[in-house]
């Protein structure tokens, strides 16, 4: 009776790309053409016969791919993901400024 032998992939640490860019970046380039279809449907303009929304739909994610892949070209797996979190978070500018969320004491001093 013969043994049945399927393959493994030995590196599953590896990246999964497509147009060297991640699924992530793709879902991004997606959402970009709906909300550019939306938007153009609110300018009811053509350019070169073309209806504005099928134009923006088409021509905005098709030249922000090779933005994208300059952007993120030697950054580490899911960088415009950890970057665009990194923006959306309240900052602190200041180690000395006094946390308002904090109420009690973090650091106790000693008791006699």
């Amino acid at each position: 009776m013969a043994l049945t032998v399927t393959p493994v992939p030995r590196n599953l640490a590896t990246r999964v790309t497509f147009l060297y860019l991640e699924f992530e970046d793709l879902f991004l380039i997606l959402a970009m053409a709906v909300a550019m279809n939306i938007f153009g449907r609110f300018l009811h303009r053509e350019i070169l016969g073309i209806p504005m929304n099928m134009f923006l739909q088409f021509v905005v994610p098709i030249l922000t791919i090779p933005l994208l892949m300059a952007f993120k070209y030697g950054k580490p797996r899911s960088y415009l993901r950890d970057w665009l979190l990194f923006h959306m978070k309240p900052h602190v500018y200041c180690a000395l400024e006094a946390d308002r969320e904090q109420r009690v004491e973090y650091l106790k001093g000693e008791e006699s």
